[in-house]
Parts: structure tokens; C-alpha cells; sequence
């Protein structure tokens, strides 16, 4: 039976918005997690498991007597942001809010699996993965810690994410890299503080933190190959001085993006290179910690093809396209991606959106409907019904 889909709009919206008042942070999505199991059982699922990955969500849905297994994945978390919003279902929880859109994404996999459970149109199965604390890229490896893979196994994986500036209603995603790694960085400068009056008597650090900071700026402008993407940021700095007080230890926290590994090695190399060195010009010693934390985003193309079809008939044609560059934010459903292939696309939030992580930020309402047809859309396709 055909669903009503300016129905399944409105109750896609009335959910987007009780998930936005309620935004819980990664590993904390206790009440978001419920409320999602609740609705899948409601719809009728064949299986809803909790817990997945601490505070994650799969269910299962299966149609006919296909054994191909396709996933479909939404993320739940949100951050540690305050929200600006004056709409009446802005955030409760103070110094939380959905400024990614997690929420929107939550809704319209939900619509998906409303839509598929009541019209079916595929054979096969279906994993809906709803995945707890993407913002700090812990919340996919978790998942697959706890046995994803082997308890939920599928053969292939889509998702999708909001883009402010993009029109409602288009649709883009490209071939191989689309996102980047993100690697973070702490350098700890150590030395001796003292009074502000005699900076002679002591040997601080804020001079030298700030020398390494713009020194860091030669990382990507002159260190790496200008055909090469790379992007160093400091975001912090951090010292225990104060008014009267010369410091006498500085940190330096902040993140690199790059597309290959061979690029963040170089970028590590160069830093300490460049910390180390400052430190010692500056006769204060230097600690530095560099991590990894989420790898490049890698779409496969022959599901790419496959994704521009699907969009296809839910986008009207102009509206579809694959021409955007690769984006140098970084996304942890590229873990899936490390061991079945996939694809993740963008769908438009709005011209005049706010940007992402913005405490102005809005999920668009009026994107429901397309995400939901979207995944619908690629299952029917992927998993045809005979």
C-alpha cells in the first residue's frame, strides 16, 4: 500500500523537532537512541537492537527471499554548542544543541523505514544503523567493536548529510575522496614563569607559543606540494599565566586535514619539526602528541553510478550532480567504508542557511521528504523486487 507522503513529512518533522529540543552529546544518546527503537518496532521491523556501540541502533527489515544484506546509516549525536534558536522547539539541554543536522538525518532514515515497512518494493535486507558520537570519531568504530560486522553483516552502506548553501531539493556527491582525514595535534611548551615585571629572571613560554603558531602556518603553504590538500589549523592555546604572571607552560591544540596518508605523515613531520625547533630557539622544551582520528571518506564508484540513479527519481535531473571538490571536513562513516564499500552524498539545506557547527544552525524541514525518498530509492534499486 502506497504511504501518504505529505503524512510521513509531517510526522518526519514532528520528530525532527522533538529530537532538536532533546540534543544529547556522543555516547550520551540514551533518550535519542530509545525514541528511535520505539519508532522502529512501531513500524514493524523484524528486528531492533539496542545498545550497539554503547548507545547505537540497528534494525532490520526483510522483504522477500533475497539474501543481499544493503545498510543505510544516520547519525544521532550532537554538541557541545549553545543554541541561539528562538523556535519553540529549541534545545532544553543547555549547552547542547543539534548543529550538524544529526537530528534531520535521524528523521528521515526513520521516514525511510516507515516507508519501506509499509510498501516494501525490494528484496532482500535491510540494516538501519543509527550511529551514536560521529562529531569526536568514536561512534562508528564503536559500533564495529561490538560486533557490527558479525551480528548485523552487510554488503554495502550509504549515507548522506545536509549542506547548508546548497539549494532544498539538489542533491551531489562524487567519485573517491570526499571528505578528508582529520588528525589532531597538543604541543606542550614548558619553561619557567614569573613575575611580569622581570621577564629576564624566568624563561616563559607565551612568546615562544606564539612564534610556533605562526610558524605553523609554513606547514601547508610551504612545506607541502601546492597540488597537494592539506590544511593545518590551531584552534587553542592555552597558558597558566595570568595578569601580573608570565607563564611557564603553554599548550597548542588544534587539527590537520589531508586526503592521503602519506600527507599526514608529512604534516606531523613538519610540526615537530617546527615545534621543536621554535622551542629551542626560544630556550624552552617542547612535548608533542599527534593523533589520528578519522580517515579519508572514499566513495566507490561503480555505487556512486548507483546513487546519481537513485537520486535520480526523487531530484528532479538539474538538481543532480557530482561535480562538487572534496571537502577537507571529515566524517567517521568512512570507518564503514573501511570494510564494505559505499557512498555518501550531500542534500541541500537551504541557500541562506546557517554553516554547520554555527549556534544558528537549523535543520531545514523541507529536506525531509528527499532524504527519505533517497534511501528508499537506493534499496529499491540495489535490492529489486521480482
Amino acid at each position: 500500500m502506497a504511504i501518504d507522503l505529505d503524512a510521513l513529512t509531517r510526522e518526519m518533522t514532528a520528530w525532527r523537532r522533538d529530537l532538536h529540543a532533546h540534543p544529547e552529546f556522543g555516547f550520551e544518546e540514551k533518550r535519542t537512541g530509545a525514541f528511535v527503537a520505539a519508532k522502529l518496532r512501531e513500524f514493524g521491523l523484524d528486528d531492533v537492537a539496542e545498545g550497539v556501540g554503547g548507545t547505537g541502533v540497528v534494525g532490520t527489515l526483510k522483504r522477500g527471499g533475497g539474501n543481499r544484506v544493503i545498510a543505510l546509516r544516520a547519525d544521532m549525536d550532537a554538541l557541545r554548542i549553545t543554541e541561539q534558536g528562538t523556535q519553540d522547539y529549541r534545545s532544553q539541554n543547555s549547552g547542547t544543541m543539534h548543529a550538524c543536522g544529526h537530528d534531520g538525518h535521524t528523521a528521515m532514515l526513520l521516514g525511510a523505514a516507515k516507508l519501506l515497512a509499509e510498501e516494501g518494493g525490494f528484496d532482500g535486507t535491510v540494516r538501519f544503523v543509527f550511529q551514536p558520537a560521529e562529531e569526536w570519531g568514536r561512534g562508528a568504530l564503536a559500533m564495529l567493536a561490538d560486533g557490527l560486522m558479525e551480528r548485523f553483516p552487510f554488503e554495502e552502506i550509504y549515507g548522506l548529510h545536509n549542506m547548508p548553501g546548497l539549494p532544498v531539493a539538489h542533491f551531489q556527491t562524487r567519485v573517491g575522496p570526499i571528505m578528508s582525514a582529520e588528525d589532531n595535534f597538543e604541543i606542550v611548551l614548558k619553561g619557567v614563569g614569573g613575575h611580569a615585571a622581570r621577564p629576564h629572571c624566568g624563561n616563559e613560554v607565551l612568546v615562544a607559543a606564539c612564534a610556533t603558531v605562526m610558524n605553523l602556518q609554513t606547514v601547508a603553504s610551504r612545506r607541502l606540494s601546492p597540488t597537494d590538500i592539506g590544511v593545518l589549523s590551531v584552534t587553542e592555546l592555552i597558558t597558566d599565566g595570568t595578569r601580573n604572571a608570565l607563564p611557564g607552560l603553554a599548550r597548542i591544540l588544534g587539527d590537520a586535514r589531508s586526503f592521503r596518508s602519506e600527507i599526514s605523515a608529512e604534516i606531523e613531520k613538519q610540526l615537530r619539526i617546527i615545534a621543536e625547533g621554535t622551542a629551542l630557539a626560544y630556550n624552552v622544551a617542547a612535548e608533542v602528541t599527534y593523533t589520528r582520528e578519522f580517515v579519508p571518506l572514499l566513495n566507490n564508484a561503480a555505487l556512486v553510478d548507483e546513487a546519481l540513479a537513485a537520486a535520480g527519481t526523487v531530484f528532479e535531473p538539474e538538481h543532480v550532480s557530482i561535480g562538487l571538490e572534496p571537502m577537507t571536513g571529515s566524517e567517521d562513516f568512512a570507518r564503514f567504508l573501511e570494510h564494505v564499500p559505499g557512498c555518501f552524498v550531500l542534500v541541500g539545506n537551504g541557500k541562506n542557511s546557517p554553516p554547520l557547527h554555527n549556534p544558528a544552525y537549523d535543520f531545514n524541514d523541507d529536506g525531509l521528504p528527499y532524504g527519505a525518498r533517497f534511501h528508499a530509492a537506493i534499496i529499491r534499486q540495489r535490492l529489486p523486487s521480482t
